[in-house]
């Protein structure tokens, strides 16, 4: 058996000295004041409330419905008269009276297909030009300043021109909402393909990836947030195009329940239109964020 003092120990001498040591560097620690693994915490806090989804829609609707209580106080007090400002019953009712006659869900419907069809072969447009300048110089000196120069062009400046071209038919006013949903795509691709991580490009271009194989395996994935800032961007911008759209002899759509009650002095419709447009819109865009995190997982 070694002594106290003896320089040589045994294993079993070693590891009785380490389990006696234990306690003590366990009592030297908490004498010391050692921190401590904290337990999770359980309590309320702002993020942890914004973090979860089910907090986020009755947040969301607090000012829409401060607002509400706004408009039927300065309603009901004759702050405004009913024909600048109309109750909400009154509103209501009219939704009523279009939806009774079968002529609300007609102009829903119309609008909502002029939209979709505009927005879809427009960011698609924006979505295959804006690949082009972005990924070449060439492209982008000939491009890039024509585009950029009719983007600046109002959307109501376009109209006497679809009319001259397209007639009043479908085709100029799908013709209008395409140019209004392009722009946005195309600026928002062809900015965030320049800025694409050139390592990651050149480590691709290693591994053989060229030309579509490139973009769709390695460029477009990297800028799929961008994209799809741009395609609501786009969405946006066709929902506001559809009303100047609408201007073109138009006799069906929000747009043109929108100018044929400013035209017949119906206020109560004309709230209406812009409360559905503003509704539809913002259900429109919600689609579109779910498909934009479902893309974000998926590539990014």
């Amino acid at each position: 058996m070694s002594t106290p003092g003896s320089p040589y120990l045994t294993g079993n001498s070693v590891a009785d000295e380490r389990a006696a040591a234990a306690p003590a560097a366990t009592a030297d620690a908490a004498r010391t004041g050692a921190p401590k693994a904290s337990a999770p915490a359980t309590g309320w806090s702002p993020a942890g409330v914004r973090s979860r989804n089910w907090a986020r829609l009755p947040l969301g609707l607090i000012i829409p419905a401060i607002l509400l209580a706004a408009w039927q106080v300065a309603s009901s007090t004759g702050l405004f008269s009913v024909v600048q400002l109309p109750p909400p019953a009154m509103v209501l009712g009219a939704a009523g009276e279009l939806l009774g006659r079968g002529e609300l869900g007609t102009h829903i419907a119309i609008s909502t297909q002029r939209v979709l069809i505009g927005f879809l072969i427009g960011a698609a447009l924006g979505l295959i030009l804006g690949a082009t300048v972005g990924l070449s110089r060439i492209a982008d000196a000939l491009l890039a300043p024509t585009i950029g120069a009719l983007r600046a062009v109002p959307s109501l400046a376009w109209v006497p021109l679809l009319i001259l071209w397209l007639k009043i038919g479908e085709d100029s006013k799908v013709t209008l909402i395409i140019i209004g949903a392009f722009f946005p795509v195309f600026t928002t691709v062809s900015l965030a393909l320049r800025h694409v991580d050139r390592n990651l490009v050149e480590a691709a271009r290693a591994f053989g990836l060229k030309g579509v194989r490139l973009l769709t395996t390695v460029q477009l994935p990297a800028v799929v947030p961008a994209v799809f800032s741009g395609l609501r961007l786009a969405l946006a911008q066709a929902w506001l195009f559809l009303v100047a759209a609408e201007l073109i002899a138009s006799s069906m759509g929000l747009g043109f329940l929108l100018i044929d009650s400013q035209n017949n002095g119906r206020t109560d419709r004309l709230f209406l239109a812009i409360v559905l447009l503003a509704v539809i819109g913002k259900l429109t865009d919600a689609l579109l964020g779910l498909a934009e995190k479902w893309a974000v997982k998926r590539w990014a």
